[in-house]
């Protein structure tokens, strides 16, 4: 049975929270992941959609066998987050860069999968490119009370347009009998720079700010996961202004928001995605100061971690080093995604 699998030996964790070695404790422990699935087009073209601008469209031979490919690819990657630690995959998955349900589904009911009996959380939101976020979960581990989708409503700097992106996702639920709350995002790209694109990502952490807010007005203990592709690092203004997201537990005051990634993208220089030979961790997961206690009668924040094995590096060439991903040059090179995922473990005393 999952739970008996998941039952946490009291000589790992007794270091860490400080546990007397005495007392016979054990824990519970699930793995909570972000995962940017890197373009997961389905093979049709959606006139609704310019899905025919994606990797996969644009491939003429054997597109169906390279897609089957391709989600057996991310599957063999969720299968394995965090299951050194917990012998399971993430109870909670958050993903973004898919084009529809079909194409998560598909995910889910891959062999290496589908005995987890995933469900799955998914809008279509308005983005032009056809892509969205959406959350996958273990249904005897996590029951659904209500989701919802908010749209970012942004616009151009110079021709005032508006700039259609992706919705973020809000779904609160029961993980083994404790409420919580889980945003997914994938905020808008730095396409056309840094610079010029930082208004946009500004905006998208004012309604992630503003979501937040909302749940903490109704329940200022609301324990709050806040995940993504943020196309910032945990150092820009987005995270670090807006969310006002913090690097040391003891500085998390109510209400206020705990980032785990900022010591690793400071410190120890750590990313999970490359360019031009330098890393950036866009792909982060924050909780609020409900996750950070001490006292573990509950599910509490336990560790974070990038999930970058050897498998999912590029091993040679101009790119060594980099996530290896699924399209470069105009074919698929049957490599996984051009970001590594993202993943915290929550624990709980087993009484």
């Amino acid at each position: 049975m999952n739970n008996l699998r998941l039952l946490f030996l009291i000589a790992l964790l007794t270091p860490f929270l400080n546990v007397n070695a005495q007392e016979e404790k054990t824990y519970k422990i699930h793995t909570v992941a972000f995962y940017n699935l890197e373009n997961l087009f389905d093979t049709e073209n959606d006139p609704e959609k310019n899905d025919e601008a994606s990797p996969m469209m644009e491939i003429k031979a054997d597109r169906e066998n390279i897609y089957k490919r391709k989600v057996h690819n991310m599957a063999r990657v969720i299968a394995d987050i965090g299951k050194e630690t917990t012998g399971n995959a993430p109870a909670l998955l958050g993903i973004c860069e898919v084009e529809n349900i079909k194409v998560i589904e598909d995910v889910a009911n891959d062999p290496l999968l589908l005995d987890k009996d995933y469900g799955i959380v998914h809008f279509e939101s308005p983005d032009r490119r056809g892509i969205d976020v959406g959350l996958m979960y273990q249904k005897d581990l996590f029951q659904p009370i209500s989701k919802s989708s908010h749209t970012l409503k942004i616009y151009d700097d110079q021709s005032r347009k508006r700039v259609y992106t992706r919705d973020q996702l809000l779904v609160s639920g029961e993980l083994e009998g404790d409420l919580v709350h889980i945003i997914v995002n994938h905020w808008p790209s730095r396409s056309g720079g840094e610079a010029r694109s930082r208004s946009k990502r500004i905006g998208a952490a004012k309604l992630n700010k503003r979501i937040i807010d909302s749940l903490q007005s109704i329940d200022p203990y609301a324990k709050i996961i806040t995940m993504g592709d943020l196309n910032d690092d945990p150092t820009n203004a987005s995270v670090k202004d807006v969310l006002k997201a913090k690097r040391k537990k003891k500085d998390v005051k109510v209400k206020g928001i705990y980032n785990p990634y900022i010591n690793m993208f400071k410190k120890q220089g750590l990313g999970t995605t490359a360019y031009r030979d330098a890393w950036s961790l866009f792909d982060q997961i924050m909780v609020t100061k409900p996750l950070i206690e001490d006292d573990f009668s509950s599910f509490r924040y336990y560790k974070a971690g990038i999930y970058n094995k050897n498998y999912l590096t590029n091993k040679r060439g101009r790119y060594k080093g980099y996530p290896l991903r699924s399209f470069a040059d105009g074919g698929f090179t049957d490599g996984f995604s051009d970001h590594f995922p993202v993943y915290i473990y929550l624990v709980k005393e087993v009484k």
